[in-house]
């Protein structure tokens, strides 16, 4: 039995799946956190608290990473960690630190703080030829201004360091620019207290549809365990509004991104240690690197494998942060396809009623999770405004995301928001 360093979660999908892995491989894990209160605050739906099952959880500045450092080494003397992991974005370099301090398995954390940080992954991935956007960086207004002007709109503008789409926005003219980049301004913090960097990086808007290279990386190698389609809705925000696995490409095009993406990874150092969702275009022009996650997969979509292959790619997090081969090996589950689709609210207010309760007896449906009647509405700006979400299967093809597309279509006919 291996005992796990777990520094910080996310509240959502992940915040259950990773205690869920860990507690299945036969593992108990240690919790570190700066506000335990955050992960109370939200309650995980019909389930224990997935906290419930740690064999420790301690309280400690986690957004200050030397003098976190020395309390990972403090805790390690005591307990002895084989591993150490975190589902949170905010926190993988912190992570990566934790474990070259303590001798444990994981990437290097140069490798990681580029991943994290887009502007960095931009510039590694042009400096070593991974196709991508035109981009440029600034923090200084008549810069953005001058490079929006060279790249040319429609473009891109985002943060540098957020994640789930946050403040992700299409621009068509330089006053929408200026709108974007005010409002990014007036967002100094993120959700966990981290200062943020102020500098914008703007990207060519690239054509084509969107999906998602799944991977594994341990000992050097780099392991394709499949390809992802998206969908993605909310113009001028970039909301993704569904996924289906596998997706349904042509082989050359599922090759081609696969390609794309492994030589994103080699070129970011990601080679060792990481489970990785890496963002592909797939343009008129060839694939075209979007962003490269050095973590599973969020909006289950390790959900979504796992009923198609039987690949448990949160259990494989935990594998290779323990420095193990993890399971990679297919199963036949039944299902050739599986989809799910989010219910996004478009207008701001309370849910009066959203009825979902036939869904659940529905042929095919693998998973329903819908919001409660009474809850304060916000008109979705990012993936962190759902109402709910349906997931289906498809025994015979790749059917499945048009029978998410069908249930999805009932329940928004029975959605009031006043």
């Amino acid at each position: 039995m291996a005992h796990l360093l777990v520094v910080e979660s996310w509240v959502g999908a992940m915040s259950r799946l990773l205690p869920r892995a860990i507690r299945e491989g036969g593992h108990t894990f240690t919790f570190l956190t700066r506000d335990l209160h955050h992960y109370l605050r939200s309650a995980p739906e019909g389930t224990a608290h997935p906290l419930l099952g740690a064999r420790d959880i301690i309280t400690a500045e986690t957004n200050d990473t030397e003098a976190l450092l020395s309390e990972a080494e403090r805790l390690h003397a005591m307990w002895g960690f084989d591993g150490v992991v975190t589902s949170c974005d905010y926190y993988l370099p912190t992570v990566a630190r934790i474990a070259e301090r303590l001798g444990l398995p994981g990437p290097g954390p140069e490798a990681m703080e580029n991943a994290c940080r887009k502007d960095a992954t931009r510039r590694v991935l042009a400096d070593a030829g991974v196709p991508g956007p035109r981009f440029a960086v600034h923090e200084e207004w008549v810069d953005i201004a001058g490079a929006a002007r060279e790249i040319g709109y429609p473009l891109v503008v985002k943060p540098v360091d957020l994640c789930a789409g946050m403040y992700v926005r299409r621009v068509d003219d330089e006053a929408q620019l200026a709108d974007v980049c005010r409002t990014l301004a007036e967002f100094p913090v993120n959700a966990r207290g981290q200062r943020r960097a102020p500098v914008v990086l703007l990207e060519e808007l690239l054509d084509g549809p969107e999906v998602s290279v799944e991977t594994v990386s341990c000992a050097g190698t780099v392991h394709v365990v499949g390809v992802t389609d998206k969908s993605v809705g909310g113009a001028p925000a970039f909301i993704e509004t569904g996924h289906m696995f596998p997706a349904a490409l042509t082989p050359a095009d599922a090759e081609a991104a696969e390609q794309t993406a492994l030589r994103a990874l080699k070129a970011l150092g990601l080679v060792d240690g990481v489970v990785a969702h890496t963002e592909i275009k797939l343009t008129a022009a060839g694939p075209r690197v979007v962003e490269v996650n050095p973590r599973p997969a969020g909006n289950r979509i390790t959900e979504l494998i796992r009923h198609v292959t039987g690949i448990d790619l949160a259990a494989a997090s935990v594998d290779v942060a323990l420095g193990r081969q993890p399971r990679l090996r297919r199963t036949d589950t039944g299902l050739r396809s599986a989809a799910i689709g989010f219910l996004v609210p478009q207008t701001t207010g309370t849910l009066e009623a959203l009825d979902g309760g036939a869904l659940r007896d529905a042929p095919d449906v693998l998973e329903v999770r819908l919001a409660d009647p009474g809850r304060v509405v916000k008109a979705a700006g990012s993936n962190n405004e759902y109402l709910g979400h349906v997931m289906a299967g498809d025994a015979d093809g790749p059917g499945a995301r048009d029978r998410v597309e069908a249930l999805l279509a009932g329940l928004r006919a029975g959605l009031v928001i006043r």
